[in-house]
């Protein structure tokens, strides 16, 4: 964020109040005080520090409790960016004292904004659909979550009374025939007593090609254990209810990515992250809100250590030497990166890319890790000239 400003407004936002703290192009203070969350109270401050010149208003959180302070600024015709969490705390070790106080936080983003322009994001201006998109992205996160619960609920569940049948129904705890078998007959006790028949009318409905060879799997690992562990009588109600618990979970999530996917088809570079091989909507979804249109990232290498993928090289003398691998950057971002890299295994190139690091004695996750910083390369490119996926005829050659 570079530009002619006189005032630099540094919000340390939360949830019923922020702190604010104004600075020029001197440093010299030009405001420092609470400030309410409301449209009037922001709106006064910001009017009055405009006598002073173009203002530039940084926030330490864009979304959810700073949303209505970066509203407010646009609205008043100033600039918004932000100043990532983890760059904030390494600039506050640079200030006098180890105090952890609104004021200060304040203060140290207002200076950064200030000094260290660098250091801030930028927060894409005007685009109402990329904050419609966030709410429903945030919102799938957490039904994913819950539906990982769940499912490790109802898997330790099996586990604990009947470890041969979650061997069976574990690894497939999320498809609808197992979710309906528990749900209509409950934990091993119920399975064994609705029978082969009952159990292959109700997996039949929901996986026609696996129910037979589902039940042969389940009927034969009831036969396993004969004993009744305690807590399996309740184990045998609870199941029931976590399934349809799972089920319901799982049926907003598919809800939630049409909406997502419909909201994406409307971005113009929804085709263009969509065109790589390994991304699909939702992680395209959290790859557009964390990066935009790319113009933020000089180079694919600052938008690399943005997401911590870029190795870290430690050199000291001749003792320390070598690179290791980040434990930084934006999470979010590095996870979609790591999940499409995965998914795209089934492409050639990218599985061929995979196969020559793993050749080279690097481990999966390594290997991974590799292969995702050459595709945050091939994604710079594509964002920047806002073309689809194209190989290469030389990377079809290579990969032969």
């Amino acid at each position: 964020m570079h530009g002619d400003y006189q005032v630099f407004i540094g919000l340390d936002v939360g949830k019923d109040g922020h702190h604010a703290v104004a600075l020029d192009r001197d440093g010299q203070r030009l405001h420092d005080a609470a400030l309410v969350n409301t449209e009037a109270k922001l709106r006064q401050v910001f009017h009055r520090l405009a006598r002073h010149g173009r203002i530039l208003v940084v926030v330490d959180q864009p979304a959810s409790i700073g949303a209505l302070p970066v509203a407010v600024a646009r609205s008043c015709g100033h600039d918004v960016a932000y100043l990532p969490g983890l760059a904030m705390r390494r600039i506050a070790d640079l200030h006098p004292g180890a105090a952890k106080t609104d004021a200060r936080d304040a203060y140290v983003i207002a200076d950064a904004a200030r000094t260290l322009p660098h250091t801030l994001r930028r927060v894409d201006v005007g685009d109402e659909a990329l904050a419609e998109l966030e709410v429903l992205v945030g919102f799938d996160d957490d039904l994913a979550g819950e539906a990982t619960r769940l499912a490790n609920r109802i898997r330790g569940l099996l586990t604990q009374i009947h470890p041969a049948l979650e061997r069976v129904l574990g690894p497939r705890v999320q498809h609808k025939a197992v979710l309906q078998l528990l749900s209509r007959c409950g934990g091993p006790t119920g399975l064994r007593k609705a029978g082969r028949r009952k159990l292959l009318e109700i997996a039949a409905k929901n996986a026609p090609r696996m129910g037979e060879s589902l039940v042969e799997q389940i009927m034969t690992e009831l036969e396993e254990q004969t004993v009744t562990v305690p807590g399996a009588t309740a184990a045998e109600k609870i199941l029931p209810r976590l399934a349809d618990s799972l089920r319901e979970v799982l049926l907003q999530r598919d809800q939630v990515g049409a909406e997502v996917e419909g909201m994406l088809d409307a971005h113009p570079l929804a085709e263009v992250l969509t065109s790589m091989p390994g991304i699909g909507v939702r992680t395209a979804a959290r790859i557009l809100l964390e990066v935009g249109d790319g113009t933020a990232f000089k180079t694919p290498g600052h938008l690399a250590a943005y997401a911590g993928l870029a190795p870290i090289t430690r050199r000291s003398g001749t003792s320390i030497r070598g690179e290791h691998p980040p434990r930084g950057g934006n999470k979010q971002l590095k996870r979609a990166f790591f999940l499409a890299a995965f998914a795209s295994l089934a492409h050639p190139l990218s599985r061929a890319y995979y196969d020559r690091k793993r050749a080279q004695g690097k481990r999966h996750n390594a290997a991974l890790i590799c292969l995702a910083r050459r595709r945050v390369d091939v994604l710079f490119a594509m964002l920047r000239v806002q073309n689809p996926y194209q190989a290469r005829p030389s990377d079809h050659a290579l990969a032969a």
